[in-house]
């Protein structure tokens, strides 16, 4: 696709997308995956550039989106608010209006989803949400082909979604972006997610962006809502931003670390994950999050070849074949 086609697609929010485009996705990062693997040159990026805007530190966002773009073939700039004007009051419209003129795609790591559309909006390329305070689709996109991987069918295609229907995700913790995304992805692909937070941190369903409140269940006990689950995941307590109400939800979240009482009451062969980074003895004991059940680091490498998947989707459309 070039700058300025009327099919031009942004990433923003989970629900963009829709099961059948999810089940494309996760058969391409399968194959993606696969040439990686097996150091097959694949670069249908070539001359691409991506222009990746931090608000937000990150150690996995950057390494992914970089690495990533770089194996496609294409070239990287990387903006912090300290070394772009967006850091010195540049309203994002017209950072939008600049850059997208110079790139063919977009990464943005901010604070309010509100910058990231109105960003979106003035843009001429594609522009991907990396993370904001309400929503990480890259994440849960990362999170649930993990799961296909570990527990999915062999083959791709619709298949690989239709694995999800009907499937238990629990969620213990912080009712923050990635619950918010994981309530998306549950009304999307079929599962239901079974929430527990302290009182004060619930999910908002309008927040979350959902009309199904069906796809979850929200428990006062976190070892309640683990019972059954196909999958139990967790976050830090306090979300980058948050950082002054520390003592305030360490108080607020003490029984709602994840530990192997909780992944007792799961499914036998139920996963954990954790988007990262951990803090063992907070959210999640050491002996679950290095325990056999743990799929952790898969997890973190999957970033990188679905975020593949995800550019080459938004930049070239469908790719016919292997």
């Amino acid at each position: 696709m070039k700058p300025g086609d009327k099919l031009m697609r942004h990433y923003l929010q989970f629900k963009d997308f829709r099961a059948e485009e999810y089940a494309y996705l996760f058969d391409r990062a399968r194959i993606i995956k696969s040439r990686f693997k097996n150091y097959e040159r694949y670069q249908p990026l070539t001359d691409r550039t991506l222009v990746m805007i931090f608000e937000k530190a990150s150690t996995r966002t950057r390494v992914s989106f970089e690495a990533g773009m770089y194996q496609m073939g294409g070239s990287v700039v990387n903006l912090t608010t300290g070394d772009s004007q967006l850091g010195r009051a540049e309203p994002a419209e017209d950072s939008a209006r600049v850059i997208s003129r110079m790139c063919d795609i977009v990464m943005i790591r901010t604070y309010a989803q509100s910058m990231i559309e109105r960003f979106a909006a003035h843009s001429r390329v594609p522009v991907i949400n990396g993370l904001t305070n309400e929503y990480h689709p890259c994440q849960i996109l990362a999170d649930l082909f993990t799961y296909i991987e570990h527990r999915g069918p062999r083959g791709g295609g619709i298949d690989a979604v239709k694995c999800l229907e009907g499937k238990v995700v629990a969620w213990v913790g912080d009712g923050n972006n990635m619950a918010n995304t994981w309530l998306q992805a549950a009304e999307i692909l079929g599962f239901t997610v079974h929430v527990s937070t302290p009182g004060g941190y619930e999910v908002d369903a309008k927040v979350a962006g959902i009309s199904d409140h069906g796809c979850y269940k929200v428990f006062d006990h976190p070892r309640d809502a683990c019972a059954g689950a196909h999958l139990v995941t967790t976050d830090v307590w306090t979300s980058m931003g948050y950082e002054a109400e520390n003592e305030e939800r360490a108080k607020a979240f003490v029984d709602w670390c994840v530990d192997e009482e909780m992944m007792a009451v799961a499914q036998p062969d139920a996963l954990f994950m954790h988007c990262l980074p951990a803090h063992r003895g907070e959210e999640v004991t050491a002996e679950v999050i290095d325990g056999p059940q743990s799929v952790v680091w898969d997890e973190a490498e999957n970033r990188l070849h679905v975020q593949k998947a995800l550019m080459e989707y938004l930049l070239l459309g469908r790719i016919g074949g292997a």
